[in-house]
């Protein structure tokens, strides 16, 4: 939008009420997708989903070891598409927003345009991520818990982990003066989503509720439990002791005899299913009631985010940065 332009529509903002204001912002922010290369970020998230399924997608919610890394990888993918999506979309027009402000422009219409815009934005990311996967023949999960569809239940959690990330990153964007600092934080707040999401690192016990504020615990605790985690078998205990089958002590193989027998007797499936047994997870567990807590805490976050965002933006005015 030109200078001019701008000036233009700052002018009647105080006789436009939130509504119009609202899909004036709208009307903006797509025509930036368009024309300032903004749609970009849709390439990129078919590119990442596909590698992240090139590495773990073999065993997702085909073994427990498998769907637990493959949640987290998954949980990751989301995260880092919400971040891109919005960590500069407020800083980069900084100045104009306060300029618009004082010509009054609705704090709270500028946000919602955001809101709708980024929400279309996590919406196709999370329908280009699911095709990506289906098309490298990845495992879906294969029942339901909240909807009849279980690739519908799927799609709302991966939906939910974009946008709450997404929405985090826009609170970074309200609060950052430039760009540059915000990409400079964006990293930052990977790691710690990375490192608290509960399950794929081992963190202080005393550190366990710092779990509960990352977007990526209740992100793969649903995802994990939509793949019924807790029935899958476990092999990374029988792959491991397999490795002694052909050791030798002393010269003779005394592990031989007892794999062996296993595997004639076709012992070995009962045994991963006894070994993944004793490995359940409660939080993973294939209840709606899990899928719902997640999906609030997630919905919980990303309206704190963005209700913390709204009241930076109201005092703009007064930022001397």
């Amino acid at each position: 939008m030109s200078e001019m332009n701008t000036t233009t529509m700052t002018k009647k903002k105080g006789h436009i009420g939130h509504v119009s204001q609202t899909f004036i912002y709208l009307g903006k922010l797509f025509r930036m997708f368009l024309f300032q290369n903004d749609w970009k970020v849709l390439p990129m998230s078919a590119i990442i989903a596909g590698l992240v399924s090139f590495a773990v997608g073999k065993p997702l919610f085909k073994t427990m070891e498998g769907t637990g890394t493959g949640a987290f990888a998954l949980a990751c993918i989301c995260v880092w598409n919400g971040f891109f999506n919005s960590i500069q979309s407020i800083c980069r027009e900084r100045a104009i927003l306060k300029r618009e402000h004082r010509s009054g422009l609705h704090i709270s219409s500028y946000i919602a345009a955001h809101m709708i815009y980024q929400a279309v934005l996590c919406f196709l990311q999370t329908g280009i991520t699911i095709a990506v996967l289906i098309m490298l023949k990845v495992e879906m999960p294969s029942k339901s818990l909240v909807t009849s569809v279980p690739i519908l239940d799927f799609a709302i959690t991966l939906f939910l982990i974009t946008y709450c990330a997404d929405m985090l990153a826009l609170l970074v964007s309200s609060i950052a003066k430039t760009t540059t600092t915000a990409m400079t934080i964006m990293p930052f707040l990977l790691i710690v989503q990375l490192l608290f999401s509960g399950l794929y690192f081992n963190i202080p016990e005393k550190a366990m509720p710092l779990t509960y504020m990352t977007t990526t615990k209740w992100g793969m605790t649903a995802i994990c439990a939509q793949g019924d985690y807790n029935s899958l078998p476990m092999v990374s205990l029988w792959n491991n002791a397999y490795k002694l089958k052909h050791v030798e002590i002393d010269g003779k193989e005394p592990f031989e005899p007892v794999f062996t027998y296993i595997e004639e007797n076709d012992l070995r499936e009962p045994l991963l299913m006894k070994s993944a047994q004793l490995s359940q997870k409660p939080e993973f567990k294939f209840d709606s009631l899990v899928v719902y807590k997640c999906w609030a805490w997630l919905i919980a976050w990303t309206l704190i985010y963005v209700i913390i965002a709204t009241l930076i933006l109201e005092f703009i005015d007064k930022d001397r940065r």
